[in-house]
Protein backbone atom coordinates (compact mmCIF):
# COMPACT_ATOMS: atom_id res chain seq x y z
CA UNK A 1 0.00 0.00 0.00
CA UNK A 2 1.07 3.58 -0.58
CA UNK A 3 2.41 5.50 2.41
CA UNK A 4 4.07 8.79 3.23
CA UNK A 5 6.93 8.46 5.72
CA UNK A 6 7.65 11.14 8.31
CA UNK A 7 11.16 11.39 9.72
CA UNK A 8 12.46 13.28 12.76
CA UNK A 9 16.20 12.83 12.24
CA UNK A 10 18.57 13.21 15.15
CA UNK A 11 22.27 12.54 15.66
CA UNK A 12 21.57 9.51 17.87
CA UNK A 13 17.94 8.52 17.27
CA UNK A 14 15.48 8.98 14.45
CA UNK A 15 11.73 8.93 14.87
CA UNK A 16 9.72 7.40 12.04
CA UNK A 17 6.01 7.73 11.26
CA UNK A 18 3.81 6.52 8.41
CA UNK A 19 0.57 7.69 6.89
CA UNK A 20 -2.48 5.54 6.41
CA UNK A 21 -2.97 4.34 2.79
CA UNK A 22 -5.25 7.31 2.02
CA UNK A 23 -2.68 9.84 3.24
CA UNK A 24 -5.00 11.32 5.88
CA UNK A 25 -3.55 10.25 9.23
CA UNK A 26 0.00 9.92 10.51
CA UNK A 27 0.93 7.25 13.03
CA UNK A 28 4.14 6.91 14.99
CA UNK A 29 6.04 3.79 13.92
CA UNK A 30 9.37 3.45 15.61
CA UNK A 31 12.53 5.07 16.90
CA UNK A 32 15.67 3.83 15.18
CA UNK A 33 19.37 4.28 15.82
CA UNK A 34 20.31 6.99 13.31
CA UNK A 35 23.18 4.92 11.92
CA UNK A 36 20.63 2.27 10.86
CA UNK A 37 17.85 4.47 9.48
CA UNK A 38 18.58 3.91 5.77
CA UNK A 39 18.53 0.13 6.23
CA UNK A 40 15.30 0.42 8.21
CA UNK A 41 13.68 2.45 5.43
CA UNK A 42 14.87 0.02 2.73
CA UNK A 43 13.36 -2.85 4.69
CA UNK A 44 10.11 -0.90 5.11
CA UNK A 45 10.06 -0.12 1.37
CA UNK A 46 10.30 -3.84 0.58
CA UNK A 47 6.75 -4.33 1.92
CA UNK A 48 5.14 -0.89 1.46
CA UNK A 49 5.31 1.60 -1.41
CA UNK A 50 6.70 4.93 -0.18
CA UNK A 51 5.08 7.88 -1.98
CA UNK A 52 7.37 10.48 -0.38
CA UNK A 53 9.50 11.22 2.63
CA UNK A 54 8.65 14.16 4.88
CA UNK A 55 11.71 15.15 6.87
CA UNK A 56 11.67 17.55 9.80
CA UNK A 57 14.04 20.42 9.07
CA UNK A 58 15.56 22.28 12.03
CA UNK A 59 15.22 26.05 11.85
CA UNK A 60 15.82 28.55 14.65
CA UNK A 61 13.05 30.85 15.81
CA UNK A 62 14.55 33.70 13.78
CA UNK A 63 14.32 31.61 10.61
CA UNK A 64 18.06 31.02 10.43
CA UNK A 65 19.57 27.55 10.05
CA UNK A 66 20.14 25.72 13.32
CA UNK A 67 23.36 23.89 14.11
CA UNK A 68 21.49 20.58 13.71
CA UNK A 69 20.81 21.41 10.07
CA UNK A 70 24.26 20.18 9.04
CA UNK A 71 23.47 16.66 10.32
CA UNK A 72 20.09 16.64 8.63
CA UNK A 73 21.66 17.79 5.35
CA UNK A 74 24.07 14.82 5.45
CA UNK A 75 21.12 12.49 6.09
CA UNK A 76 19.16 14.05 3.20
CA UNK A 77 22.01 13.26 0.81
CA UNK A 78 22.06 9.64 2.02
CA UNK A 79 18.29 9.40 1.69
CA UNK A 80 18.28 10.76 -1.87
CA UNK A 81 21.09 8.39 -2.82
CA UNK A 82 19.24 5.37 -1.36
CA UNK A 83 15.83 6.41 -2.78
CA UNK A 84 16.57 8.49 -5.90
CA UNK A 85 13.04 8.20 -7.31
CA UNK A 86 11.19 9.06 -4.09
CA UNK A 87 10.36 12.73 -3.45
CA UNK A 88 11.61 14.32 -0.23
CA UNK A 89 9.71 17.18 1.38
CA UNK A 90 11.11 19.32 4.19
CA UNK A 91 8.83 20.31 7.04
CA UNK A 92 9.52 22.89 9.74
CA UNK A 93 10.10 20.93 12.94
CA UNK A 94 9.96 23.79 15.43
CA UNK A 95 7.89 22.93 18.51
CA UNK A 96 7.38 19.27 17.56
CA UNK A 97 9.21 18.04 20.67
CA UNK A 98 7.12 20.32 22.91
CA UNK A 99 3.92 19.14 21.22
CA UNK A 100 5.03 15.51 21.47
CA UNK A 101 5.67 15.91 25.21
CA UNK A 102 2.23 17.47 25.60
CA UNK A 103 0.65 14.58 23.67
CA UNK A 104 2.29 12.09 26.03
CA UNK A 105 1.05 14.01 29.08
CA UNK A 106 -2.45 14.37 27.67
CA UNK A 107 -2.45 10.69 26.74
CA UNK A 108 -1.78 9.74 30.35
CA UNK A 109 1.79 8.53 29.89
CA UNK A 110 3.64 7.97 33.14
CA UNK A 111 6.57 10.20 33.99
CA UNK A 112 9.01 7.36 33.28
CA UNK A 113 7.48 6.88 29.82
CA UNK A 114 7.73 10.61 29.09
CA UNK A 115 11.42 10.59 29.96
CA UNK A 116 12.08 7.97 27.28
CA UNK A 117 13.32 10.14 24.43
CA UNK A 118 12.47 7.51 21.83
CA UNK A 119 8.77 8.07 22.48
CA UNK A 120 9.14 11.79 21.85
CA UNK A 121 11.10 11.17 18.63
CA UNK A 122 8.50 8.94 16.99
CA UNK A 123 5.62 11.18 18.07
CA UNK A 124 7.54 14.18 16.69
CA UNK A 125 7.86 12.31 13.38
CA UNK A 126 4.10 11.76 13.37
CA UNK A 127 3.49 15.47 14.06
CA UNK A 128 5.84 16.46 11.24
CA UNK A 129 4.08 14.10 8.85
CA UNK A 130 0.59 15.13 9.99
CA UNK A 131 1.43 18.79 9.40
CA UNK A 132 2.44 17.94 5.83
CA UNK A 133 -0.65 15.78 5.23
CA UNK A 134 -2.96 18.49 6.58
CA UNK A 135 -1.46 21.07 4.27
CA UNK A 136 -1.74 18.69 1.30
CA UNK A 137 -5.44 18.19 1.98
CA UNK A 138 -6.12 21.84 2.77
CA UNK A 139 -6.98 21.00 6.38
CA UNK A 140 -5.98 23.38 9.16
CA UNK A 141 -4.36 20.63 11.20
CA UNK A 142 -5.06 19.03 14.51
CA UNK A 143 -7.58 21.19 16.36
CA UNK A 144 -6.71 24.05 14.02
CA UNK A 145 -3.34 24.59 15.71
CA UNK A 146 -0.72 26.51 13.79
CA UNK A 147 2.58 24.74 14.59
CA UNK A 148 4.42 28.06 14.36
CA UNK A 149 2.15 29.69 16.93
CA UNK A 150 2.20 27.38 19.93
CA UNK A 151 -0.07 28.52 22.76
CA UNK A 152 1.55 29.46 26.07
CA UNK A 153 -0.09 26.43 27.66
CA UNK A 154 2.14 24.21 25.49
CA UNK A 155 5.31 26.19 25.92
CA UNK A 156 7.95 24.44 28.00
CA UNK A 157 8.41 27.61 30.06
CA UNK A 158 4.72 28.06 30.80
CA UNK A 159 3.72 24.48 31.52
CA UNK A 160 3.29 23.78 35.22
CA UNK A 161 5.37 21.08 36.74
CA UNK A 162 3.42 18.33 38.37
CA UNK A 163 4.67 16.88 41.62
Amino acid sequence: MDRYIGIDYGRKRTGVAASDPLGIFASALDTIDSTKIIDYLKNYASSERILAFVVGYPINMDGQPSEAQAYVDVFLKQLKKAFPETPVHLEDERFTSVLAQRALIDGGAKKSERREKGSVDKISAALILQSFLDRQSGSSGVAGMDPLNVPDSLSRNKTRRRK
